[in-house]
């Protein structure tokens, strides 16, 4: 067994949680967080090898993931966060086995996302990457100036962990192989995208606004994302760098259609009054 403990936290994610903890039992430790789901997602996670345990925000910090961090009695000191729409593939499964066996130095790992649309999984484009794979001593999420803007609630935003003061000096590794994000693979998912997206859009126009945003561990991607939030043609840049740049037309129809996908959001974005309101989810 895998010495890492997994973390999925979910809200009504019954369609998707069977699949991801059955990709998930060669580790050891998995825990599903469920904020009070009314589709049986945590009667289907206790039929797996996994603890469940019931969790109510109350609108300050932690947010949900540092909140797992602070508080659940993990086995191990390394921590996988999976998002119940994303399944994870024997090949990534094995390289996290030999990275925690080796008594990595890194802080925390950056994983690549890679989209599946009706049955394809994309190879190009530009893939989401995110620290999900991270040591609970040297890393921890940034409390943010968000509680007053709408559209993210519970959870931490699109930013990603930092380095605790004591690890400053640890470096941020990246695995080779990817996970598989399935959100988008029917019809109903492309829907449900689209409606959390719009929801996304107020959050970080509300956060360009208030200039809320914490430093991204890696210098170089915190540069590049400072001056794309400032760009009003960042839309554009985005399109084209992962049409052409990264040969995302190679994806055909499907790779097209989420790059449309992205530049719309990123439209939204902009189109949002940066006035802050106290509006509600």
């Amino acid at each position: 067994m895998i010495p890492v403990s997994v973390v999925i936290v979910t809200k009504n994610e019954a369609g998707n949680i069977g699949p991801c903890l059955d990709a998930l039992d060669q580790f050891d430790d998995i825990w599903v967080i469920d904020s009070d789901s009314r589709d049986g997602t945590s009667e289907i996670a206790r039929t797996r090898k996994t603890q469940v345990v019931s969790y109510q925000w109350n609108k300050q910090y932690p947010k949900k993931r540092q909140w797992c961090l602070d508080h659940l009695p993990f086995r191990y000191d390394w921590v996988f966060f999976v998002d119940a729409d994303e399944i994870v593939p024997a090949p990534l499964i094995d390289e996290i086995e030999t990275i925690i066996l080796s008594n990595p130095r890194e802080a925390g790992f950056f994983v690549i996302g890679r989209y599946q649309i009706k049955g394809q999984i994309l190879k190009h484009g530009i893939p989401n990457e995110k620290i999900v794979l991270l040591h609970r001593d040297r890393m921890e999420f940034p409390i943010v100036d968000d509680l007053d803007i709408p559209g993210m609630g519970e959870i931490e935003g699109h930013y990603q962990p930092v380095l605790k003061d004591n690890f400053l000096t640890c470096p941020i590794g990246r695995v080779k192989h990817h996970m598989i994000h399935n959100t988008l693979d029917g019809d109903q998912g492309i829907r449900s995208w689209v409606f959390r997206h719009e929801k996304y859009a107020r959050w970080e126009a509300g956060m360009n606004a208030k200039k809320s945003w914490p430093k991204d561990p890696i210098a170089w991607r915190d540069c590049a994302k400072n001056f794309l939030r400032r760009s009003r043609f960042r839309p554009h840049i985005i399109f084209f760098f992962g049409l052409i740049w990264k040969a995302g037309f190679l994806d055909g129809a499907s790779g097209l259609m989420l790059l449309r996908m992205r530049y719309n959001y990123l439209k939204k974005i902009q189109s949002h009054h940066p006035k802050i309101t106290r509006e509600s989810e």
